[in-house]
Formats: C-alpha cells, structure tokens, sequence
C-alpha cells in the first residue's frame, strides 16, 4: 500500500485543506498518518477521521524579542529527532506538509531519510515556516499566480487550495428553511471567521436597514457576537458558528462578504461566489489577507475594501454594484486555473512519490 504522511498544524487553516485532501487519498489507495503536535488544534480536528496520529515536539520561529526564542530551538531539535525515528520506521511513501511551525521537523527529517516532500503555501508570500522547507521540497504548490515568481521555477506550481467536497454540495431550500428567509429576494451571506470581526461586524449591522431593503442577510458574526436587539430583525439571521449546514448556506448566498484568509476566498473561488473581501489590516497580521485580496482583485474574482475605508455607506454602495455585476465575477471565477487543486496535487504526488 501507499503510505503518505501529512503534517501542518498551529491554526485551522493549516490543517483543513489537508482534512480537504483525505477522501481522495482514500480512494487512490494512501494509507494516511498525521504528524502534528502533541496536543493542539490539528490534534483535536484530526481525531473526527480515524487517522493515526503522531505528536512530535515542536517550538514557534519568532522574529520578535521573547524568551521562548531560548527555549524553543531545544523544542525543535527534539521534534526533528522524533519525526525522523517515526518516518524511518514507517518510510512513507511521500510526505505533504500544508506548513505552521510543526511542519518543518517532519520535512527537514524527511528530506535527510530521502523521502520526497511536497509542500502547500496558501498566501501570496510564503511564511517563514515554509520557507524553511523549500529547499527541501520537491514542489512547492500555491494559491496565487503572483506567488510563483517568489518561488523556484522548478518547484513553483499553481494549484489553489484542497476544498472540502461537500461545500459544493449544499441545497439552497435547506438553506432558506433554515434561516426562514424567502426565495424571492437575493441573499447576502456575511463570514467574519471563527472569532468574528468586529469592524465587519458593526458595518453589516449599520448598514442593515439600507441593505434590508434589497436582500436578505445571513450573517455569521463570531462567537459571543451575536446582537440580541437584532434577533427578531426580518431577513436577518445571525449566526455565531456553523459547521455542517454551512454548506446549505453557501447554495443559499448569491453573494458573500468577507474577511480575506487564504482558504476562505479559495472556497468562494472554487464555488463561484461573487464577493466583496474586507482583508485584515497590515497592522493586524504580516499583511498576507491584503495582499491575497490584491490578487483575487486584480483576476476579476472580487471587490476589495479595505477596513479603514470601511462605512456603511460604502459597504451598501459595493453590494449594490457586485450583485448587479454579478455574472462578471463568476465568469472569472470560472476561469481560473485555480479550481481542481486536489486533482493537481493528486498527481504531483504520484510523480514524486518513492515507487511501491
């Protein structure tokens, strides 16, 4: 049997479109081991799917002042020896590393035993952790074009993000009936992340008495966000989280607004929703959601406002101008090149893979 190792871990982001690549690997015939850390979120989102699991130790690369700087290497080390043992005993026949600090170990380690490692970088600049394992990767898959030129020519491929199947396969009427809505008025659909955003937020909510007018709002707004003066508000409906019915939700939204991390706007790419990215502000995060929201901008995929920008006025105004639009962006959309990534990785994977 096939044996491949896939690793990446210290946010949700670094670990779904891994759990996004299982049911193909399944059916190609992959027998599946996780490595991550010993006990965090890549740990406890792995567990729903029957796959062995591997906890190694593993430190943070900072590039600020802290006293962890002194301790972690010590982590690392002791991670890269861990993973080494395993993956000498277990010889897969590849590794995937969908990156987060806990990946470089499994990649260094697998690079030193011969094991050829694919790697993914999911924004348009790579992080440090993936930056680490370039050189030790045969290919390195990403989700922007503008991204290749920052890679080697030889390793750079463009293969969007793993999207998880069953988005594509929600119904539109659960959707409705869910949130009691009506199918005779467009549908906005609001995602502020798992934790919510605030600004968006506040914004969506200011503006709703204009949007209302026009549409139907459902709004996932983060947990402990939710308004409860709004709560009987008609074509309004909030949500702190969904998981399973998310799907229903997007079949539902004939647009969507956004935040802009890397694996939220490629399942908008990948299920052609019109969309209007409101990325976090540089002084937030390392920049990369303005920039990912630059590229899906400059293809034709999306509007862009940016958070200091942001009103209600403005917010209505852009609505108003991507739903009548609509059909240009999802023509875009489905031209990318961007949209069969598990396939594309799937045979990446069968090139560089040791023979059986």
């Amino acid at each position: 049997m096939k044996k491949i190792v896939l690793t990446g871990g210290g946010t949700a982001g670094h670990v779904t479109p891994n759990i996004a690549l299982l049911p193909a690997l399944q059916e190609a015939g992959y027998e599946i081991t996780y490595m991550g850390s010993y006990d965090s979120i890549e740990k406890k989102l792995i567990a729903d799917f029957n796959i062995p699991y591997v906890g190694i130790a593993t430190g943070k690369f900072r590039r600020y002042l802290d006293l962890k700087n002194f301790t972690d290497p010590f982590r690392v080390i002791k991670g890269f020896y861990e993973a080494k043992k395993f993956l000498k005993k277990y010889m897969p026949s590849v590794v995937f590393s969908k990156g987060g600090f806990v990946s470089v170990p499994v990649v260094r380690a697998a690079s030193i035993l011969k094991i050829p490692c694919i790697i993914h970088e999911s924004d348009m600049t790579p992080g440090l952790a993936n930056k680490l394992c370039i050189s030790a990767a045969e290919k390195v898959c990403c989700n922007f074009p503008e991204t290749l030129k920052l890679l080697p020519a030889q390793k750079a491929v463009l293969t969007g993000s793993p999207i998880r199947a069953e988005l594509s396969q929600g119904n539109k009427l659960a959707g409705l009936n869910m949130c009691g809505f009506s199918a005779n008025k467009p549908v906005i659909m609001v995602i502020g992340g798992s934790l919510g955003a605030s600004s968006v937020n506040k914004s969506v909510r200011d503006a709703l008495p204009r949007l209302l007018e026009d549409y139907q709002v459902v709004h996932l707004c983060g947990k402990d966000k939710i308004d409860n003066l709004l709560l009987n508000t008609p074509g309004y409906k909030q949500f702190e989280y969904i998981k399973t019915e998310l799907k229903d939700l997007f079949a539902m939204a004939d647009i969507v607004i956004s935040r802009a991390g890397a694996n939220s706007i490629c399942e908008l790419l990948a299920l052609k929703k019109p969309n209007i990215l409101i990325p976090l502000p540089a002084a937030s995060s390392r920049g990369d959601q303005l920039l990912n929201a630059q590229s899906f901008e400059a293809q034709g995929f999306s509007i862009v406002i940016n958070e200091d920008d942001l009103t209600p006025e403005l917010l209505v105004d852009k609505v108003h101008e991507l739903y009548f639009n609509r059909q240009n962006y999802h023509d875009a959309m489905s031209g990318s090149g961007q949209m069969d990534s598990i396939q594309t990785i799937l045979k990446l994977l069968e090139e560089v893979r040791l023979p059986d």
